[in-house]
């Protein structure tokens, strides 16, 4: 233990080319192995050297979540060109995270019964279960948004709802964030548009509608928004269709309300 000096880990850490976030990682991974060292009398109980090692920047400031107006996201969906256009809808109208949006599969769908079961996720290229058991959950899609959907399936019957052209697999998101969500949000005034603003957006005007909160939690699929949102227990999919139809139908683009009229 006397072998290892703070200030050696702390330059080492800085001299990392990686994000400040990422080295904070690493502390505590570092940290988190000399107390289980001391634990399991590996070597002596003393003061974990890693609590003078500090890394500058590695916790990210607090701020506001960014939320859209219904009218901006019209602009949005205007100014994007397809599937980014239908992938941003889909975002905005049921809540679904990005990595959850993009392994979507139409055997997914069940378009009679109204409902798509949320049940894989992508990170990096990589698809996988989603995060959460309360992840895993049906989610109702509006008439209105399913018919979007429908345009878009075509004469697709099973695979990617969204396939890159170029590789035959998933997109990712990071790329699509960067190259297209954010300099297309920069072209209609939103400034620093990303994947979890849709999120944030949908659960925003959940509240707007009046959406019992024990159905908001079932929608955006948290385990535990808070332990009072717990104790109102499942909420039906007829609730669930009721509260998500009042958003869709809030932030729908007023070509997709005009062309549905």
């Amino acid at each position: 233990m006397n072998a290892v000096k703070p200030i050696a880990v702390q330059n080492w850490l800085k001299s990392l080319p990686i994000a400040p976030k990422t080295r904070s990682q690493i502390r505590a991974l570092v940290h988190l192995l000399f107390e289980r060292a001391m634990l399991w009398e590996l070597v002596e109980v003393e003061r974990n050297p890693i609590e003078l090692v500090s890394v500058k920047g590695g916790s990210a400031p607090v701020r506001n979540p960014q939320t859209l107006e219904p009218e901006k996201f019209s602009e949005l969906a205007e100014a994007l060109g397809e599937p980014y256009r239908t992938m941003a809808i889909v975002a905005m109208c049921t809540g679904v995270r990005v990595s959850e949006i993009l392994a979507l599969r139409w055997e997914h769908f069940d378009f009679e019964k109204g409902f798509l079961l949320v049940q894989k996720g992508v990170v990096n290229g990589r698809v996988g279960n989603v995060k959460t058991r309360a992840s895993k959950d049906q989610v109702p899609p509006d008439p209105a948004f399913a018919e979007i959907l429908l345009r878009h399936k075509g004469d697709a019957t099973e695979g990617l709802v969204f396939m890159s052209p170029v590789t035959g697999r998933c997109y990712y998101a990071g790329i699509i964030q960067r190259q297209i969500l954010k300099p297309k949000g920069e072209s209609v005034g939103i400034v620093g548009l990303g994947w979890h603003t849709f999120r944030h957006t949908y659960r925003s005007l959940l509240d707007e509608t009046g959406a019992p909160i024990g159905v908001q939690q079932k929608l955006v699929r948290h385990a535990n928004v808070s332990t009072t949102m717990n104790v109102y227990g499942n909420s039906t999919l007829r609730a669930k269709k009721q509260a998500n139809s009042k958003v869709v139908q809030m932030v729908m683009p007023q070509a997709e309300k005009e062309s549905a009229a």
